[in-house]
């Protein structure tokens, strides 16, 4: 009897201990402070607008703010490395843009493995690249600038959001597919990039529709064609790269939340369930529109199998261009 009263008081502590460890008992009561958003990217960029819309939304519904901390750098992996080095608690979520598949190909020691170490919780939107000229250059079509580019290889340059980014990734495909030879210049993000095509320097840039759009309109852009296979709702008078003349150079960039793989699977879940209710909302779709976005809920099998098919995918496209990380 006595020995059974040990085992008893022994199992008691046990169960205890699990409930207040950090994957059972904190997980439970997630969150109970504030989250961080870490994005790769500067203020203004595409995935910023996305992480600071969505997590906005969920901030209301799940009774904690969500903070943005904008970690630049090297294509995504600082903010990525931070991310995967971290606790996973679910307090620090990843929010990277598709370039995300792009690093393990063009950065040899990432500090990281991206399959292992990350895990995708689900994508939240998709948007155009749209390709953008200074208009003082004079190029109304496409056409027109794929011409003059080839009639003078070498001459020409093209601005990023940083080596490694979803927009030197489309540039890259679009340069390959239209048998361009163009010099890169990589910046900070999108807002460096544009302000850097808007002044003339860089003659042409896939900038993020969700950034690119109000200065298209304003007319300090000129929009010559959109990176998807479909045309955007938000600009339907503007072709496809494919429509426009160059076959193959179709290319979306996601923006998804990203988390530790050793995060508990009920803080997984919640994140998941949160961002799904939040695009969900006619408040949130009708802010997606005007950015030139739409919502874009994965489950996280899919995600996850996603990112790993177009790691693949990117590793081709990095042979054929001969990338290397500068």
């Amino acid at each position: 009897m006595k020995c059974f009263a040990i085992a008893a008081t022994m199992a008691l502590a046990a169960a205890g201990a699990v409930a207040q460890s950090p994957s059972a008992g904190s997980a439970s009561v997630y969150p109970s402070k504030p989250i961080r958003f870490v994005v790769p990217f500067s203020a203004g960029s595409a995935t910023d607008i996305i992480a600071r819309t969505v997590g906005d939304a969920m901030s209301k519904s799940m009774g904690q703010p969500i903070l943005i901390d904008n970690k630049l750098g090297a294509g995504g992996t600082i903010a990525a490395l931070q991310v995967a080095r971290g606790e996973a608690d679910g307090y620090t979520v990843l929010v990277h843009a598709s370039g995300h598949v792009l690093n393990p190909s063009l950065y040899p020691s990432l500090g990281y493995d991206t399959l292992k170490d990350l895990t995708g919780i689900t994508t939240l939107a998709a948007i155009p690249n749209v390709l953008v000229v200074n208009p003082a250059k004079g190029w109304k079509t496409q056409a027109d600038l794929v011409g003059a580019a080839r009639a003078k290889p070498g001459q020409f340059n093209y601005a990023s959001a940083g080596i490694g980014s979803a927009t030197h990734f489309n540039a890259e495909i679009f340069r390959l597919q239209a048998g361009i030879d163009a010099l890169h210049v990589p910046y900070k993000g999108t807002p460096e990039a544009m302000t850097n095509v808007i002044g003339g320097s860089n003659d042409w840039f896939f900038a993020p529709l969700a950034s690119a759009l109000p200065l298209i309109r304003d007319g300090k852009l000129q929009a010559l064609s959109v990176s998807t296979k479909a045309r955007a709702s938000a600009l339907p008078e503007v072709p496809t790269s494919i429509e426009a003349g160059v076959a193959g150079s179709d290319y979306t960039l996601w923006v998804g939340m990203i988390v530790p793989s050793a995060t508990p699977m009920v803080v997984m879940k919640r994140l998941h369930d949160e961002a799904t209710r939040a695009l969900a909302s006619a408040e949130l779709k009708e802010r997606m529109a005007k950015l030139g976005a739409e919502p874009f809920i994965q489950s996280t099998e899919a995600f996850n199998a996603s990112i790993r098919t177009e790691m693949e995918a990117a590793a081709r496209i990095v042979r054929a261009a001969n990338l290397k990380a500068q």
